[in-house]
């Protein structure tokens, strides 16, 4: 009974003795892989803050808001598209069209788009999906330069600015 015990102990043993030596020598491996850390000026900071990609959607009558919304999100390093259902009127698109191509801020930084094909959008069924992610592959082939994307209605507004966020 004894030479069982011992036995199993001594497999114990060995078992753990090679797990240590292997997570110690993973442990030398991975850190070899790191990139060092290199303390940068506080410009390069900038370039680190996250990048969002909007989709403002409205619906008729929506035009006034989702544009108050659009011009209070805006910032130069997001990216933005516009999409106004086919509920709304044809002349409601075509005015957000042309404030968006006619505005100088949005024309000069160019990463605000408009979905011009307007979906049919229930708002309780597979369709709003359908939209969000039509929405997602525009944005990812026209600038895939972004980290987070947020989905928001004509009726959202932000509560702070894009420089007030905290990371």
């Amino acid at each position: 009974m004894e030479k069982k015990w011992v036995f199993s102990l001594l497999i114990a043993s060995l078992v753990c003795g090679f797990l240590i030596v292997t997570y110690f020598n993973m442990s030398l491996l991975f850190s070899s892989l790191r990139p060092p850390i290199i303390e940068t000026s506080s410009h390069s900071k900038v370039d680190n803050l996250p990048r969002f990609a909007y989709l403002v959607s409205g619906s008729k009558g929506d035009l006034e808001s989702l544009w108050r919304t659009l011009r209070a999100l805006y910032h130069p390093r997001n990216q933005y598209i516009v999409h106004m259902d086919l509920e709304s009127p044809f002349e409601e698109r075509l005015e957000l069209a042309s404030r968006v191509s006619n505005d100088s801020m949005y024309s000069k930084i160019g990463n605000v788009y408009m979905i011009t094909k307007a979906n049919l959008v229930s708002y309780t069924g597979p369709t709003m999906v359908a939209n969000t992610l039509h929405a997602c592959a525009i944005l990812l082939k026209r600038s895939p330069d972004w980290d987070w994307f947020i989905n928001l209605s004509a009726s959202d507004y932000p509560l702070v600015t894009q420089d007030g966020k905290k990371t």
